[in-house]
């Protein structure tokens, strides 16, 4: 079962352990909500869901690299994501984790010949699945792509995701402040501590405000029901944050939208 967001933002943490009953057996969820930025109590969610014996699935796409994440901490039971988002690795290298208490009690549904013990044996018959975390591994791992994603967790790693946590939730207010001030309506948590890396702008003609905004170097992206999310990270300046949220106050005041009003499908 899903559990509904009342204001369209956040999802109260007591409704969401009341879902998890005897008859749950997996917890998928966001530790950051890509509509709104909201972050949720992992380690609350792993705690019920281990009082009635289920697991939890953890996405860390929208956080890890901006926000602080310890899967150890939170004894999590599998977490999953991706280096195309603060990571700035780039498309392609997707990780899992799995808990090591369960690493040799669980067989993977679905598999490939990396997760073979022996995998240039070429075996046939039952595969004999590697120990720990290798025998979660499919076919032919993408190379190029792991090779790439290399400097991204580098440089993420050598700054430090708390410092890039202080420096996003100083930028955060500001961006958020500015755009109360021009008359934005933003979608995102009052609480700093429950802010991810993005703010979410909910203005109208959204798609095509953000379309222009690309259109003038801007990169920021759109989500229906959501509004344009603006995500600084740690290279982004107060100037480009400020530059930003006044272009989407102009392109507004302008009707300069309306030239990408029938554009195509949504693509960002």
């Amino acid at each position: 079962m899903s559990v509904p967001s009342e204001d369209g933002i956040s999802v109260p943490l007591d409704r969401m352990l009341a879902a998890i009953d005897d008859e749950t057996l997996l917890v998928p969820v966001s530790h950051v909500i890509f509509k709104s930025g909201f972050v949720q109590d992992i380690a609350a969610i792993v705690r019920r869901a281990h009082e009635v014996g289920a697991y939890v699935v953890a996405d860390l796409y929208q956080s890890a690299g901006t926000v602080p994440v310890d899967v150890t901490a939170w004894d999590v039971d599998f977490a999953t994501g991706g280096s195309v988002k603060w990571l700035c690795g780039g498309p392609g290298a997707g990780y899992l984790y799995v808990a090591p208490r369960l690493q040799k009690a669980l067989t993977p549904r679905v598999t490939g010949w990396m997760a073979h013990e022996r995998p240039f044996s070429f075996e046939g018959g039952a595969i004999e699945y590697a120990p720990g975390i290798a025998r979660f591994l499919h076919g032919s791992p993408a190379i190029p792509a792991l090779y790439a994603a290399q400097a991204g967790y580098a440089i993420v790693g050598a700054i430090g995701v708390r410092e890039i946590r202080r420096k996003s939730e100083r930028q955060l207010q500001l961006l958020l402040d500015l755009a109360r001030s021009l008359g934005l309506v933003t979608r995102t948590p009052e609480r700093p501590e429950q802010r991810g890396g993005m703010a979410v702008l909910d203005v109208p003609h959204g798609e095509a405000v953000t379309r222009e905004l690309i259109a003038r170097g801007i990169l920021v992206d759109h989500r229906p029901g959501a509004g344009i999310r603006l995500s600084p990270h740690f290279y982004t300046t107060d100037d480009e944050v400020r530059l930003a949220v006044e272009e989407i106050r102009s392109i507004l005041d302008t009707g300069a939208y309306r030239r990408h009003e029938q554009a195509g499908a949504t693509g960002f």
